[in-house]
């Protein structure tokens, strides 16, 4: 990264888990932002008459916003600390910051011996336990509610105690909508907040597309 004076101020993308019990834990800031995002956009599928055939008087009607699943490949890397000789990097590597984003998958160890304890002494009917609220941040416009479908881990290079270094990590995350969510919960309204500003965004490509078919028509510019 350079440190030209004049460069631009980057910001810098994230995942949280919202954990009000734990919170430190569950901050993955991006040391590098990847180079690439892929995203996939499915309309839920319409209804159907009898027989299988399509409904006709539903072809057109939307059930809800549609499937949006992120891929992506993120850097994680602890050179620059150790050479700084941070006491974390090296004592521990990026082991600290690989266990932040794996936990956003495991239940809470707390809850499953309590859940454990108290379903011996039949107290509770244990139920699964539900994962912390994840965001993916993705600069100011970009605030999603995300579920982490799975990650692969490709470390890369150890320290002399084994500790992690350097690593990739692929990771597949499907979008949380309001109508999962319900829009009340603070999920559901950070969903809401962003397909508000999809369709500021729209109507802003269309105001400028409307501007330059005009011109175009008129013959100006050419």
């Amino acid at each position: 990264m350079t440190t030209f004076p004049g460069s631009p101020r980057l910001l810098k993308g994230a995942i949280i888990g919202v954990d009000l019990f734990n919170p430190l834990a569950s901050v993955i800031l991006f040391q590098y932002n990847p180079e690439r995002l892929s995203r996939s956009v499915q309309v839920p599928g319409r209804g159907q008459a009898p027989g299988g055939t399509p409904n006709r008087s539903e072809v057109l009607r939307l059930k809800g916003p549609p499937n949006e699943t992120i891929s992506l490949e993120v850097e994680i890397d602890a050179t620059d600390q150790l050479e700084q000789a941070e006491t974390t990097a090296t004592t521990m590597g990026i082991y600290p910051a690989l266990s932040s984003l794996e936990m956003l998958l495991y239940p809470k160890s707390a809850r499953m011996i309590l859940n454990e304890v108290l379903a011996e002494f039949g107290v509770i009917e244990v139920i699964a336990p539900e994962a912390p609220l994840t965001l993916f941040v993705w600069g100011p416009k970009r605030v999603l509610p995300v579920r982490i479908t799975g990650f692969s881990i490709n470390e890369q290079s150890f320290d002399t105690n084994l500790n992690p270094i350097r690593a990739t990590v692929s990771l597949s995350m499907s979008v949380l909508t309001y109508q999962d969510l319900g829009l009340v919960s603070v999920g559901g309204a950070l969903s809401m907040a962003h397909q508000v500003m999809k369709e500021v965004m729209a109507t802003i490509g269309g105001v400028g597309n409307v501007s330059a078919l005009g011109s175009s028509t008129l013959g100006i510019g050419a």
